[in-house]
């Protein structure tokens, strides 16, 4: 592949993981200065890691809560919220991953990651 067919791949998985209107946002905030780095990631972290095959998209957004939550990444973990409930996690799986990251990376982490993914999922449910 491509980094064209990369980028159109990563485009499409981005659009469905994460919803028009974020990517829409992402793409109209764009400038000379951040052009390469939207590029990298729709190429990259969407085009390359997000479309294989090896993982189901649920067993990623799972991951990817828990890695967010640990790093305190919190502005990123509420879009990965709404992404995981797109990609199937229902809110009771959402806490499990966090119970987890609780138990692994710290509780101080996990009651972070609680207040954020909360407040999202109200969010949501409105």
């Amino acid at each position: 592949m491509n980094d064209r067919e990369r980028h159109e791949a990563g485009m499409t998985v981005r659009r469905q993981v994460l919803g028009d209107a974020h990517v829409d946002r992402a793409i109209a905030g764009t400038d000379e200065f951040t052009d390469d780095f939207q590029d990298f990631i729709t190429r990259y972290a969407w085009g390359e890691i997000w479309t294989r095959p090896g993982l189901d998209r649920r067993t990623r957004s799972c991951i990817t809560l828990a890695v967010l939550a640990t790093l305190h990444h919190d502005e990123e973990l509420a879009m990965h919220v709404r992404a995981a409930l797109r990609n199937g996690l229902t809110p009771q799986e959402v806490s499990e991953v966090l119970l987890q990251v609780g138990v692994y990376a710290g509780v101080p982490a996990a009651n972070r990651a609680f207040k954020v993914a909360r407040e999202t999922l109200r969010q949501e449910e409105q």
